[in-house]
């Protein structure tokens, strides 16, 4: 297994040999996050470029945005780490294209980098990872078990999921995709079937 700083030099030289030129403008750095996250990393941005404001309009509030910004710190979780060396240059990369301009958020700039490269370079960089497979393919033991916190069921058909969170109101403002029944939620510790 390589270190991660390693790791994170050979994604910045394979994307500048396709043409991707990543710290352009700004300085980038990679860490491991100090909390056992149950995502595979993140992109922070910090010191925002003035240059490069731009204004938005939501429910007709305007919001100032920048597409780029000074400095970008990227952390991996630490159980991404014991997997396969693809699989986390593959999240490194994913996190990199967040560096791009417009690419802070899975949108449309963001798919246009990510099949970009995917098709250069053979990776398979998309908005979310799976974590059973990526363990399979690592051929480590998954053995991760969640528990939620509430069992929300149909009142008609019966069809039943869980959450770990349920917002206020959701029996009320919600219903059933499949009948248009109501929920019941239930409070509790559950294990999915």
């Amino acid at each position: 297994m390589k270190d991660i700083q390693q790791l994170f030099e050979e994604c910045k030289n394979e994307l500048y040999n396709i043409g991707i030129d990543i710290e352009k403008d700004c300085k980038i750095d990679i860490k491991l996050s100090k909390r056992n996250n149950k995502r595979y990393g993140c992109c922070k941005p910090e010191e925002p470029n003035k240059l490069t404001k731009y204004y938005i309009w939501l429910k007709k509030r305007k919001y100032v945005k920048y597409y780029r910004y000074k400095k970008y710190h990227i952390e991996v979780s630490p159980w991404v780490i014991e997997l396969d060396d693809n699989i986390i240059k593959n999240t490194i990369i994913h996190e990199l294209i967040h560096c791009l301009p417009y690419c802070d958020n899975h949108g449309l700039e963001f798919k246009n980098y990510a099949n970009y490269i995917n098709s250069k370079l053979g990776y398979n960089i998309s908005r979310l990872g799976n974590k059973v497979e990526d363990y399979k393919i690592s051929n480590k033991q998954f053995n991760e078990e969640i528990v939620y916190n509430y069992k929300i069921e149909c009142q008609k058909c019966g069809q039943t999921f869980y959450r770990k969170r349920v917002n206020k109101g959701f029996d009320k403002k919600f219903f059933c995709g499949k009948c248009k029944g109501k929920f019941i939620i239930v409070k509790g510790k559950f294990k999915e079937n």
